[in-house]
């Protein structure tokens, strides 16, 4: 979290503790802030505070928006559109519906892992009732055509819902360009708490709450405001509306020099989806005949935390179905490294993984039966 949310975060735990659903003062006065917050999350995306529903992250706004969709349209058509480079939330969350008896279209992606809009037109159908596209994908950076897949969509009158957890507070995000109905959030992709995360909803967009109790966010996410988490979203949202082109452009700017320095110093390693147009803080890397779960720990010895495309599960590795879907083979899937940058990212970060990388590598590749110098 950036100072400045932490500080405004501890006031509501230690002084302004009020329930925002009381009529006492206690509760006034987190409503207030509440309120506030939600106008800041608003600017962010230039929504309407009333299209903001305050939920538990990323994860809750994906299933509020695929299954609200899903429950409210039942009569109308059972038939959803979405991607095969989704994050798991909206995947296992699609393949859920599947066997509720929904039907879902799984679209292709291209080798730099972009939605063709053409694919979306096509997959169409008289039953569709909801198509969700994410805004950037988590894993490789690529941003979708959404303003184009969101055009498609409102020209066939269906919904559409967009996964904008790694693009809010990245790129410029307008919801109202994007033609979108439904767009996720979560705090802590722009330096707010983890556990809050927001839905936009747009107004007059049918949407059946999967909590049900005291009909709290105007009856579409039920349960006691989280304020603290709230307040602290908000100040996350207004300082990265303010910031976002600086500390953006900068960051790109090192993500370029991370990967440059990476590709002068180490042979045969390659950035997925390298040439497509990307979030300015995501670079994934392939490093050929280097193992990535073994770069990941040698990283983490030295300080530096990575992410890999393959996820470790009951002891087995399963290659990540994003560079599956990009053409990537089960060998340069296992040898794929993630670097995440941010705002607070140093020149000095960048240093020190130039520093160290070549002779991790090098020390990985003697390991393998398939490296020759």
């Amino acid at each position: 979290m950036r100072p400045e949310v932490g500080a405004a975060m501890m006031p509501v735990f230690t002084e302004h503790f009020g329930n925002a659903s009381s009529i006492h003062w206690f509760g006034q006065y987190a409503k207030a802030l509440m309120d506030d917050a939600r106008q800041q999350v608003a600017k962010l995306i230039n929504a309407d505070v009333a299209e903001i529903v305050f939920v538990s992250g990323g994860t809750e706004a994906d299933n509020l928006a695929i299954r609200g969709i899903a429950e409210s349209l039942t009569s109308k058509g059972r038939h959803i559109i979405t991607s095969k480079i989704e994050h798991h939330a909206v995947l296992h969350t699609c393949r859920d519906l599947e066997e509720q008896g929904y039907d879902v279209t799984w679209l292709p992606v291209s080798g730099d892992g972009l939605v063709d809009p053409e694919n979306v037109a096509k997959a169409i159908r008289p039953d569709t009732i909801l198509i969700s596209i994410m805004h950037a994908n988590n894993e490789i950076g690529t941003i979708e055509p959404i303003a184009e897949i969101g055009t498609i969509a409102e020209q066939a009158d269906i919904y559409f819902h967009s996964d904008g957890v790694q693009a809010t507070g990245k790129i410029p995000v307008d919801v109202r360009q994007l033609k979108a109905d439904l767009y996720s959030m979560s705090a802590h992709k722009i330096h707010g708490p983890k556990g809050i995360g927001a839905l936009f909803v747009k107004k007059g967009t049918p949407l059946k709450p999967t909590m049900t109790g005291g009909g709290h966010e105007r009856n579409r996410r039920s349960g006691t405001e989280n304020i603290a988490g709230i307040v602290g979203f908000g100040v996350a949202a207004r300082l990265a509306r303010e910031e976002l082109n600086s500390d953006m452009t900068r960051v790109r700017q090192l993500r370029d020099r991370l990967e440059a320095g990476l590709k002068s110093k180490i042979a045969s390693i390659h950035v997925n989806a390298e040439n497509a147009l990307r979030l300015p803080n995501t670079s994934n890397i392939m490093v050929d005949y280097a193992e990535g779960e073994g770069l990941v720990i040698a990283l983490d010895l030295k300080g530096i935390a990575a992410s890999t495309g393959s996820a470790c599960s009951s002891g087995s590795l399963e290659p990540s179905h994003v560079l599956t879907a990009i053409g990537r083979t089960p060998d340069e899937n296992h040898g794929s490294l993630r670097f995440s940058l941010s705002s607070m990212t140093t020149e000095q970060d960048v240093n020190d993984v130039l520093e160290v990388m070549p002779s991790i590598v090098e020390r990985l590749r003697e390991l393998s039966p398939h490296y020759r110098r």
